[in-house]
C-alpha cells in the first residue's frame, strides 16, 4: 500500500509541475502556477499522514515504510531545483527558449557538485527526522527497527554522494573532453 502511495506522490509531485508550467506559459496564468507548485509540500505531508497511519494500524515496517521518509526529505531539500530544472527544460522544448545554463568544469563544477551534498545531507537530516518522530510516535521499536536500517543504508549513500562530490571539488577537471555533449 505505501509503495503505491509513494509513486502516487511521485506521479502527483510532477502533474502539479506540469500544470504549474502550462498554467504559467500557455494560459498565462501566474498566480495559479504559483499555486500549483506551492501545493507540492502537501503531496509530502499527506504521504507522512497516511505512513504514520499505516505504521499506527499495526502494519509492521518495512524498507518501503523508510523510503516514504526519504523521498519526503529529497522532495523538500530538492523540489525547488527540481521545479527550476522542469521550467527551463519546459522553456526549451516547448517554447524554443534556451536558458539552460553552460555545463560547469573546474572548481565551479567542484563547488556546483558541494552544493548538490549539502543538500542530499539537508534532506538525510529531514528524513532522519522523520523516521526519528515515527519511531517516537509509534513507541514499539520492534516493529520500526528496519526504520533505522533504511537509515543506516541512506547513510552509506550519503557518504558515497560526499566522496564524489569531494572528488569533483578536489581534483577539478580543467575544460571539456573530446567528443563531451554540452
Amino acid at each position: 500500500m505505501i509503495a503505491f502511495l509513494i509513486i502516487l506522490a511521485e506521479v502527483c509531485f510532477w502533474v502539479f509541475i506540469v500544470l504549474g508550467l502550462v498554467a504559467r506559459y500557455v494560459f498565462k496564468k501566474e498566480n495559479l502556477s504559483i499555486w500549483l507548485f506551492a501545493s507540492t509540500p502537501i503531496i509530502d505531508l499527506l504521504l507522512l499522514v497516511f505512513t504514520v497511519l499505516d505504521l499506527k494500524n499495526g502494519e509492521v515496517a518495512t524498507f518501503i515504510h523508510g523510503l516514504a521518509a526519504v523521498y519526503i526529505g529529497v522532495s523538500i531539500a530538492f523540489g525547488k531545483q527540481m521545479i527550476k530544472w522542469a521550467d527551463i527544460n519546459f522553456q526549451y522544448y516547448f517554447l524554443k527558449e534556451d536558458n539552460r545554463p553552460a555545463k560547469l568544469f573546474g572548481i565551479e563544477r567542484g563547488k556546483k557538485e558541494i552544493k548538490g551534498f549539502l543538500k542530499h545531507l539537508f534532506a538525510f537530516i529531514i528524513g532522519a527526522t522523520i523516521l526519528a518522530g515515527m519511531n517516537y510516535f509509534l513507541r514499539d521499536y520492534t516493529n520500526t527497527v528496519t526504520l533505522m536500517t533504511t537509515l543506516r543504508i541512506w547513510l552509506i549513500i550519503l557518504g558515497i554522494d560526499f566522496i564524489i562530490s569531494m572528488n569533483y571539488f578536489l581534483f577539478p577537471t580543467s575544460t571539456k573532453k573530446k567528443n563531451e555533449p554540452i
